[in-house]
């Protein structure tokens, strides 16, 4: 008889032996990950069916640590006799390593946690849903936005995940996971009789949830649709930004990803003590500056968390049996905090990681990655509106598109969707070819104000990259709108030599 297919199912099959076997070996460590990662993409062109994508990606992998040192092995067969023969290949890396290691690895304590059972909610699994029902709904939004004055393109698109995760560890967790997430987007382009070209994409953000988002649920996706061919025909038309130093009021919208590079990276601790520094930097925010470094105004406080509804990076347990927390980074503008796994946690001598183990693949190992990292509200903070009538010369910035950030996490420039002029506490006329430029404690420590709860939106990513080899993961960022002073901006038109 065909053995078990469900990862749930190997995991619960094999994962006695695999662990005994690890044991039996004198491994102070050992996880089994056994997973399946069913990836869907869809893209229309101008209504035409352009990318049809279903792609499921399943396999095991056995991470063990033995004489300071770890060792990882891999495959997509499930077998008993393949599974088994893995540990003894991981054996063998780590007997590798420990003769070449300068350094010993010691992982941050963890106890065992016993059976967990954890689902992301939803009600639609977006896999789930049949092709024509998808090509339906990208079809009606790409006609409608289309049909409208001014719109000469537009492009759909949808990309959905549904992810199961069984893990065991030699310490005693049994952990069950299946999480799901979308990203829906909607792209339209106008052309001038100059040949001039804008661009004007949906805000809505990816999301931990099911394909009802893509039904209103968590987005008013007709709203959104309405407003959108009139923003992209204004800003078509709209004056290019002179460059100087402006009040910004930045809507969640853009804010997220400001976040995301300057902060979430910035206090990952395996970056900050520089094992990042041959591929995408290190940072600023070393260890040595914890607990003084002012990062911003007393308005900031950020936190790690990998409990937040509906988060990309929200889980039950990371990939060392860590149970899913919330941690402060910073707190009142000063650095008190970073994200941990357990072999940087070790490393660092923490009493414990704080959960940021992931592997994107159940071929890769796990490495540091980034929690759901998020800016707080201001419980009685004003609203956006209120945030615009603080200011007197101003723009204010939805949306996000290109960014740039150096090897430290300091000095920035980062564009957006949509721009307007605000003078005299009020929203003004559409403006184009805005970039703001600041270094990252300059930047937030000019945030003289946060919004309240009613302005707080969670944005973010399925694509943060990191490692060599490299990987990506999801993440979200949760934040405010926020009112920052005298920043410097550019326009990017002349910076580009348009």
């Amino acid at each position: 008889m065909p053995g078990p297919t469900h990862p749930f199912e190997i995991g619960d099959a094999l994962a006695a032996a695999v662990l005994g076997r690890a044991e039996a070996a004198g491994c102070e460590q050992a996880e089994l990950r056994v997973e399946r990662i069913r990836s869907q993409a869809l893209a229309l062109r101008d209504t035409e069916l352009e990318t049809a994508a279903d792609d499921t990606e399943a396999g095991v992998g056995i991470r063990v640590v033995r004489d300071g040192a770890i060792g990882f092995a891999a495959t997509v067969a499930t077998d008993r006799s393949s599974v088994l023969a893995l540990v003894d290949q991981a054996l063998d890396l780590a007997r590798v390593a420990s003769r070449a290691a300068r350094e010993r690895v010691v992982l941050a304590p963890e106890p065992g946690h016993g059976d967990i059972e954890w689902t992301s909610p939803h009600r639609r699994d977006p896999v789930t849903v049949p092709l024509a029902e998808k090509l339906a709904i990208l079809g009606d939004w790409s006609r409608r936005v289309l049909a409208a004055p001014g719109v000469d393109h537009v492009s759909a698109a949808v990309l959905a995940v549904s992810e199961d995760k069984y893990l065991a560890t030699l310490a005693g967790t049994r952990a069950r996971q299946h999480r799901v997430r979308v990203l829906p987007r909607l792209e339209a382009v106008a052309v001038d009789e100059g040949g001039d070209v804008e661009t004007m994409r949906t805000l809505a953000p990816p999301a931990g949830r099911g394909w009802e988002y893509l039904e209103g649920d968590g987005w008013d996706w007709e709203a959104e649709l309405h407003q959108l061919p009139g923003f992209l025909t204004d800003k078509l038309a709209a004056a290019s930004v002179t460059a100087g130093r402006y009040d910004l009021v930045i809507a969640p919208t853009n804010l997220w990803l400001t976040i995301h590079e300057s902060i979430g990276h910035a206090t990952e601790l395996d970056r900050a003590l520089g094992y990042e520094a041959a591929y995408a930097g290190t940072s600023f925010a070393t260890p040595d500056k914890l607990g003084s470094l002012a990062y911003g105004s007393t308005a900031l406080n950020v936190t790690g968390d990998r409990t937040t509804p509906h988060g990309l990076a929200t889980v039950a347990v990371d990939d060392e049996g860590v149970p899913a927390q919330r941690f402060e980074l910073v707190s009142q503008g000063i650095l008190v905090g970073y994200q941990l796994d357990r072999i940087v946690a070790g490393a660092a001598g923490a009493a414990r990681s704080n959960g940021c183990a992931f592997a994107d693949s159940p071929l890769h190992v796990p490495i540091q990655r980034m929690a759901n990292v998020s800016l707080a509200a201001d419980p009685a903070g004003p609203s956006t509106e209120e945030l615009i009538a603080r200011v007197d010369r101003g723009i204010y910035i939805e949306g996000d598109k290109s960014w740039s950030i150096d090897m430290q996490r300091y000095n920035f420039q980062f564009t957006g969707q949509r721009f307007f002029a605000i003078r005299g506490g009020q929203l003004a006329e559409p403006l184009r070819d805005v970039a703001y430029q600041a270094t990252t404690t300059e930047f937030w420590g000019a945030m003289e104000a946060v919004g309240g709860p009613s302005t707080y939106l969670l944005g973010g990513a399925f694509n943060c990259g990191k490692g060599q080899p490299g990987q990506v993961a999801p993440v979200s960022h949760g934040c405010p709108s926020v009112l920052v002073r005298d920043v410097r901006v550019l326009n990017t038109k002349e910076e580009s030599g348009r």
